[in-house]
């Protein structure tokens, strides 16, 4: 077996998407990649609906935290081989220096911590940005990363980037651990 992966996940305030991301990465990913979370302006707590979803769909959440993207830059921080935005704030800021020499790209999806409106309505959108992001990871998990040059690697993670789910689409189930 090889080193695990480390695949930082980006956001601004680190509460929600990228934390959901850390979490289904640690999911699917399971050997393969170790995965963190962290924001430039982070809020200082996670969600509760985030807390709530993560919970109802079977992921831990012990010791999840809103963090700075500080923690990774520093010279004692594990040498990241990805890093991913998912908000366009995030992906236009500048970021710091990264150990190691990560591949990097945009993942950005709606923020469901900023949405205004009826509860009921704001769970739906964290469901949904969940949902988006667990099918993009499952996608990148399958990769076979050992056998793409940086360039095609480069490709696919931008294509994954991309990848939506069909208007209304949202699994029926809830996943099993």
């Amino acid at each position: 077996m090889t080193k695990p992966y480390n695949v930082l996940f980006l956001c601004t305030g680190n509460s929600a998407r990228s934390i959901m991301a850390e979490v289904i990465l640690r999911r699917w990913g399971r050997d393969r990649f170790q995965a963190f979370s962290a924001g430039s302006h982070p809020r200082g707590a996670v969600h509760p609906m985030t807390i709530e979803l993560l919970k109802r769909l079977h992921h831990p959440t012990e010791g999840l935290r809103s963090k700075s993207w500080d923690e990774f830059a520093r010279p004692d921080s594990p040498p990241l081989d990805f890093v991913f935005t998912v908000c366009d704030q995030a992906a236009g800021e500048v970021c710091p220096a990264w150990p190691g020499q990560p591949m990097t790209a945009h993942w950005g999806v709606e923020d469901p911590a900023a949405f205004e409106g009826s509860e009921d309505k704001q769970r739906e959108l964290f469901r949904r940005v969940y949902f988006l992001l667990d099918n993009r990871l499952k996608i990148f998990t399958s990769l076979p990363l050992e056998k793409l040059d940086r360039l095609s690697l480069q490709k696919r993670l931008d294509q994954i980037g991309r990848a939506k789910l069909a208007e209304g689409e949202m699994p029926k189930t809830e996943p099993a651990t």
